[in-house]
C-alpha cells in the first residue's frame, strides 16, 4: 500500500511525536528538545533526543533516527502501512486506499497547491509595481518594514481579474483548477471567471510547512467587507488553520509561549515588535483543531483578542469550546485588553512593555468564565446567585477529563463559599451514613442503589421531555451521581453542554443533538416505561410544572439522610417487591401533596 506525501504530512502534523514517544520513553524537557534513555540500547546516561518542532527523534547510542511513523514501527514491530493506519486512526484521519481515484486526487491536490503558490508570487510582484504603490504606502504607514512585508509575503490584488488569469494561464493552469482552489469564481450568468480578491492588500494564509493554501484580503476606504478570505477548498479548511503559524513555530518553541490574536495585522505587528511567537485565528473563530495544533507547541497558549465586545464574546466562546478538551497539563489563558483596543494599537501607542504586562496577567479559563458570568448575571440577589452558580457548574461539567473536571468544580465551589458565604454540597452522590451491618443490609443497599439510579434516570428523562428545566437545575444535574454508569454520566454531561450552549427548549432538537453525539441508546434507556413507572413526573404527558416539582422532590430526598437511613432499615428485612411498593407509596404521597408528576 502506498500513501501520498500529503497524507503522510497530515499524520505528522496531527500527531504529537512527544506524546507517542512518551508511551515508551520517560522524557525530560531541555530547551526546545526532550531527552531520555534510549529505547533501543541499554544505557545509564540519556542519549535519546526528540525534536518536536522538526518532527524527528535521534538516538546517539544506536544511531536510530526517524519521524513518528518510524518510531512506532521500531517500538511496536509494525510495518509501515500498519504504523500509518494506527496513527491515522488516533488522529481521526481516514486512510486513503490504493486506487486510480486516490492517485488522481493526490495529483489534483498538488495542482491546487501549485496554483495558490503561483498566485502568491503574482500578488507579491504587484505590490512592488506602480499599481500597488498605495497598498505599499498603507503597509509602511502601519509601521511595517520591508523585511516584515517580505517574510509574510504580503501582496496586492489588482482591481481587475484579467492580469491574474493571464499570468496563471501562461503557467499552464486550467480554469477548473483555479476555481476549485478558490482563486476565481464563476459568475452566476455567463461571462469570464472573476478573481475572488480584487483591489485588496493580500495576506497569504499558509499551512504549517509555510505553503500558501488561501488568501486574506483587506479592502481600503469604505469597501465592505473590510476583510475577506478566499473560500474553503480541498487545501484550505478555515477551522484548522492559524495565520502565521509557520513563521511563529520556532519562536514559540524557544519562548515556550504562543500568543493568539484576531487579525492578520495584529499578528504581523507583534511579530515585527519582537513577539514573533504570535499567530492569528482567522477571525473570531477558534476551535478544537486550532487548539490542538497550538498544544503541540506549548502547554498554555495565550489568547489575546480585541478589547471590544465582539472580542470578549469570542474569548468566552473559545473558553467554552476548550473546556471539554482540557487534560492535565494542557490548558490556555486569556489576556484581556482595555476596551476598544487591539494588540496592534496598544503596541504602536504604548510599546511592547504595555502588552507584555497584560500578557503576564492573563486569566485562566475559570477566571475568565467567572468574570464573564459576574458581568452577565450580576449576582446581587439570591435568585441571581443561584443562576450564577448553576451556570458555572454547568460549564465545569462539560470537561471530559475526570481529574480536571473535579478540580474545576472544587475551585468554583470554593469561590462561591468565599464570595457568598454558602457551602454548596453535592446534591447527589455524597457519602451517606452506613446502615446496619449484615447481609440484609448489603442487599438493601444494593436495592436502594438500583432504585436511586432509576430515579436519576427519571430526572434526566424529565429534562429531555422538558428541556427548559435543564437551565433551572443545571447545578444539581452537574452533581448527580450516575453510580459508575459511564453511558448515563455522558448523557448527563451532554445535557449540561446543550444547556450551556443555548440550544433552545425544543425536545426534538435536543434528542437529535444527543443522537448525533452517539447517545441514542442512552436516550432510549431513560425515555422508557420502566423509568416512568418509578418516576411518573418524567412522563412526556405531564406539565412542565409537575415535572419541576418532581425533580425538586428528588433532590430534596437526596439531601435527607434520615429518610434514606429509614428506607434502608426497612429494606434490610424486606423483599424487593415490598420495597418497590414502599417507594411507590412515597411517590403517590408526594403527588397528592402536589410535589410530583401524575
Amino acid at each position: 500500500m502506498s500513501f501520498t506525501p500529503e497524507f503522510l504530512e497530515q499524520i505528522r502534523e496531527r500527531t504529537s511525536l512527544v506524546e507517542i514517544v512518551s508511551h515508551h520513553v520517560k522524557l525530560q524537557r531541555r530547551g526546545r528538545e526532550f531527552v531520555g534513555l534510549s529505547p533501543f540500547k541499554s544505557e545509564r546516561t540519556p542519549s535519546f533526543t526528540v525534536v518536536p518542532d522538526k518532527g524527528f527523534f535521534h538516538c546517539f547510542s544506536s544511531g536510530e533516527h526517524g519521524d513518528v511513523i518510524g518510531f512506532l514501527m521500531r517500538m511496536e514491530g509494525l510495518s509501515f502501512p500498519e504504523a500509518v493506519e494506527k496513527l491515522a486512526q488516533a488522529a481521526g484521519l481516514e486512510v486513503p486506499r490504493d486506487s486510480p481515484e486516490a492517485a488522481a486526487q493526490a495529483r489534483r491536490r498538488r495542482g491546487l497547491l501549485d496554483a495558490v503558490e503561483a498566485t502568491a508570487a503574482f500578488y507579491e510582484r504587484q505590490l512592488r509595481l506602480p499599481a500597488g504603490r498605495w497598498a505599499m504606502d498603507y503597509l509602511h504607514g502601519r509601521g511595517l518594514d520591508d523585511s516584515t512585508i517580505a517574510r509574510f509575503r504580503l501582496g496586492y490584488a489588482p482591481g481587475e481579474s484579467a492580469a491574474l488569469m493571464q499570468a496563471l494561464k501562461q503557467s499552464g493552469f486550467e480554469t477548473e483548477t483555479l476555481v476549485e482552489a478558490g482563486l476565481f469564481r464563476l459568475p452566476e450568468r455567463s461571462g469570464d471567471p472573476v478573481a475572488a480578491l480584487r483591489n485588496r492588500i493580500i495576506f497569504p494564509i499558509t499551512d504549517r510547512r509555510g505553503r500558501p493554501v488561501a488568501f486574506g484580503g483587506r479592502a481600503m476606504g469604505d469597501a465592505q467587507p473590510k476583510y475577506l478570505n478566499t473560500p474553503e477548498s480541498p487545501v484550505f479548511r478555515k477551522g484548522e488553520m492559524l495565520y502565521g503559524l509557520a513563521q511563529a513555530r520556532d519562536a514559540a518553541w524557544r519562548a515556550k509561549e504562543v500568543i493568539v490574536v484576531e487579525g492578520y495585522m495584529d499578528a504581523i505587528a507583534l511579530s515585527q515588535a519582537g513577539i514573533t511567537q504570535t499567530v492569528a485565528s482567522l477571525g473570531t473563530a477558534f476551535g478544537e483543531n486550532q487548539l490542538r495544533a497550538l498544544w503541540q507547541l506549548v502547554d498554555e497558549p495565550v489568547l489575546c483578542f480585541d478589547g471590544d465586545e465582539a472580542g470578549q464574546r469570542a474569548a468566552r466562546r473559545a473558553a467554552e469550546r476548550a473546556l471539554p478538551l482540557l487534560v492535565p497539563g494542557k490548558s490556555l489563558r486569556f489576556a484581556r485588553l482595555p476596551a476598544e483596543r487591539d494588540p496592534d494599537d496598544l503596541v504602536r501607542q504604548e510599546g511592547v512593555a504595555a502588552l507584555r504586562t497584560i500578557l503576564e496577567r492573563a486569566q485562566t479559563p475559570v477566571d475568565l468564565l467567572w468574570s464573564h458570568e459576574t458581568e452577565a448575571v450580576r449576582p446581587d440577589s439570591p435568585d441571581r446567585r443561584a443562576r450564577f452558580s448553576r451556570n458555572l457548574m454547568a460549564l465545569a461539567s462539560s470537561i471530559k477529563d475526570d481529574t480536571v473536571r473535579r478540580y474545576y468544580e472544587a475551585e468554583i465551589l470554593s469561590r462561591l463559599r468565599e464570595r457568598f458565604g454558602v457551602n454548596l454540597r453535592p446534591a447527589a452522590g455524597a457519602r451517606r451514613e452506613a446502615a446496619p451491618s449484615g447481609g440484609g443490609r448489603e442487599r438493601g443497599e444494593a436495592r436502594i442503589a438500583g432504585l436511586r439510579r432509576r430515579l436519576v434516570e427519571g430526572v434526566l428523562a424529565a429534562v429531555l421531555n422538558h428541556p427548559a428545566l435543564a437551565f433551572e437545575f443545571a447545578s444539581e444535574i452537574a452533581e448527580l451521581d450516575c453510580a459508575g454508569d459511564a453511558r448515563l454520566d455522558r448523557l448527563r454531561q451532554e445535557i449540561l453542554r446543550l444547556a450551556a450552549g443555548g440550544e433552545g427548549v425544543d425536545p426534538a432538537v435536543w434528542r437529535a443533538n444527543l443522537e448525533s453525539a452517539g447517545l441514542s441508546d442512552a436516550v432510549r434507556g431513560v425515555l422508557c416505561e420502566a423509568v416512568y413507572d418509578l418516576a411518573p413526573f418524567a412522563r412526556p404527558t405531564v406539565s412542565e410544572q409537575e415535572a419541576r416539582e418532581g425533580i425538586e422532590g428528588f433532590f430534596a430526598d437526596c439531601r435527607s439522610v434520615a429518610v434514606e437511613r429509614d428506607v434502608a432499615a426497612v429494606a434490610e428485612n424486606s423483599d424487593e417487591e415490598l420495597l418497590e411498593r414502599i417507594l411507590a407509596l412515597v411517590m403517590e404521597a408526594r403527588r397528592l401533596r402536589g410535589r410530583g408528576g401524575k
